[in-house]
């Protein structure tokens, strides 16, 4: 790996999923991946207003992956996507600043996210969530790689794995070209949309007894949990997809989004 140092997993990680012990084998790891200096001559492809967070993110590709689902071929070995965090601008109430379009302004850098593909990779994680050939990373503003995200970079992999029939690109769409414009929401009494990482409306009250629906127009997929003595989870919902939940007993219930956990919201059931 080109002097890079490698985390084996098959000496000294157990990795834990789903509640069970599953011993991987061969060589992965977020330190296979350096850092794109060269990014910003790739292809910026899409950007990104994360509400919850209060982020502008940037999205690049190296050109011959674009090249290549454009002319409706696989994503190639050597691609490397790079996510660019920037904090959105914000008013004097801590609201986002947006442009004439809209859209969030964008401020200060804070980090980087990269996912490379290379023949080979991936073979060291179990196939629970492992994404095919990728690989993930975090690097800091500084470029150099993020000791305390890179410990939690399974994360990226949940996150991924559901979008596995488009080689765990959820943005390939906009990569493509391809992308729709925004998609409607959906409204109503006991409806909630997700979009723009956020539960539309944040908080619903419906009378006991009653189901609640939640529909995801975003790009990301989404997980609903609900939290209390018990955690209750929802199946993990792409775009396009709906799940519901119903309520038998009143109270307030908090609830996150299990991939997102800054996505927040309530439901009230009354009698």
């Amino acid at each position: 790996m080109n002097g890079r140092r490698a985390i084996s997993l098959a000496i000294s990680a157990i990795c834990v999923t789903g509640g069970a012990l599953i011993a991987a084998t061969g060589m992965a790891g977020p330190e296979n991946i350096m850092f794109p200096e060269s990014y910003q001559k790739g292809v910026l492809y899409a950007t990104v207003d994360r509400y919850d967070i209060k982020q502008y993110r940037e999205l690049y590709s190296t050109p011959e992956a674009v090249k290549a689902v454009r002319d409706g071929k696989p994503i190639p070995h050597g691609t490397v996507l790079t996510l660019v965090q920037y904090g959105a601008k914000t008013d004097d109430k801590g609201n986002p600043v947006k442009d004439a379009k809209g859209r969030f302004v964008k401020g200060d850098l804070i980090a980087y996210t990269v996912m490379e593909k290379r023949k080979g990779w991936g073979a060291g994680y179990p196939a629970e969530w492992r994404n095919g050939e990728w690989e993930y990373a975090a690097f800091t503003k500084d470029k150099q790689p993020n000791a305390k995200a890179n410990a939690g970079i399974q994360g990226c992999f949940v996150c991924h794995k559901p979008h596995e029939g488009q080689d765990y690109v959820m943005s390939l769409a906009r990569l493509s070209g391809t992308a729709p414009g925004a998609a409607t929401k959906p409204s109503g009494p006991g409806t909630v949309a997700i979009a723009e990482f956020l539960f539309g409306p944040e908080k619903i009250a419906v009378k006991a007894g009653q189901t609640i629906s939640w529909t995801n127009v975003d790009d990301s997929p989404h997980q609903v949990t609900v939290q209390g003595e018990t955690t209750l989870r929802t199946p993990v919902v792409l775009k396009g997809q709906s799940t519901e939940l119903r309520f038998e007993y009143p109270g307030t219930y908090g609830y996150i989004c299990g991939l997102h956990p800054a996505m927040k919201g309530s439901i009230e059931v009354t009698k």
